[in-house]
């Protein structure tokens, strides 16, 4: 298994230890299931795909707290029992967790054909976003412009 030293990240970034954190636990994770793709859409916008095979849309529940999203499957209990000769698709209970970045909010989320499609977007406030300023002399500071971002 391969280790990764983040000890000089620590040393010549400020500010950066909670990303320096993330990076080691997700590392150190091992593959999950179910499978899930992360694209990105656009600049801001960003989607999350997850193949569930086997699952109905009353068995899985999505839910947002601060910057973290959760995604969790609960398989009801078949009532008659089964022989399988060969068992292929899992089925099988499970919770997966995705830390969202700083103004990252879900937007919205759907279920086809056993693909959970969850779209997020990233909205950054106007007073965060950066501005060019002019220097001059005094004591005011003008703003010049507003960059547009795309």
């Amino acid at each position: 298994m391969r280790t990764f030293d983040l000890t000089p990240l620590y040393r010549s970034a400020i500010g950066f230890d909670r990303l320096a954190n993330l990076l080691e636990q997700r590392a150190d994770a091992q593959p999950s299931y179910p499978p899930y793709n992360i694209e990105l859409v656009s600049e801001n916008n960003y989607r999350i795909v997850m193949a569930l095979a086997g699952f109905s849309r009353a068995e899985i529940e999505i839910i947002t707290e601060r910057d973290a999203l959760h995604v969790t499957g609960r398989k009801q209990k078949d009532e008659q029992q089964k022989t399988f000769l060969h068992r292929g698709i899992a089925a099988r209970d499970f919770e997966q967790r995705f830390q969202l970045a700083n103004h990252v909010k879900v937007t919205t989320a759907s279920f086809d054909n056993g693909m959970l499609t969850i779209d997020l977007v990233r909205e950054v406030p106007e007073a965060l976003k950066p501005r060019k300023i002019a220097i001059d002399g005094g004591e005011n500071v003008q703003v010049i412009e507003q960059p547009q971002a795309a």
